[in-house]
């Protein structure tokens, strides 16, 4: 996940990939007016801070409590994370081009235990390093998992819309922001 660029028009097409929140996540902090719990941390062989201090700012700035676990998490720890936290989603950023390959070993392994099966989980930033043939792994990290994918080049307004349609309210209204 990274800031829009400058000029909307010079940009292509937004790519983001998402589930509709049709299912979400019965967590303990579901039903707060003020947002939602959320988790943020990168994948176990990225070492970048800045996105998830901007994930973190953006989250919080929508009203969403913000629990971030920090850079190069092995799978183990942010699976104990989200039971120790019980957040109501989470959100894998990478920089290092990486997000592809740990994010779908990622996945499985929380998608394997019973108690984080439903939880949603997000996924987004530079998840390759081969340019416009990093537009394949959105339908992949989608097939092994994940709730949504969001490509880099697309900014972060494919971001920002798929949380606001996860606000409480949207949710309470079947989904529709």
């Amino acid at each position: 996940m990274s800031s829009p660029a400058p000029s909307q028009d010079a940009r292509p097409a937004a790519r983001a990939t998402a589930r509709p929140p049709s299912r979400p996540h019965a967590g303990p902090h579901a039903g707060r007016a003020t947002g939602q719990r959320v988790l943020v941390s990168s994948v176990s062989s990225d070492s970048h801070t800045w996105n998830l201090v901007f994930l973190q700012l953006l989250l919080e700035e929508l009203g969403n409590e913000v629990i971030n676990v920090g850079a190069c998490v092995p799978d183990d720890l942010l699976i104990a994370e989200c039971r120790r936290t019980s957040p109501d989603m989470v959100v894998i950023s990478s920089v290092n081009g990486h997000g592809h390959l740990d994010g779908r070993r990622l996945i499985g392994r929380l998608r394997a235990e019973p108690d984080l099966a439903g939880l949603p989980v997000v996924i987004g930033g530079k998840l390759g390093t081969r340019g416009a043939e990093n537009a394949a792994h959105g339908p992949e990290l989608m097939a092994a998992g994940f709730d949504a994918v969001f490509e880099d080049s697309a900014g972060i307004a494919p971001f920002r819309e798929f949380l606001e349609a996860r606000t409480p309210a949207a949710l309470t209204a079947g989904g529709a922001a």
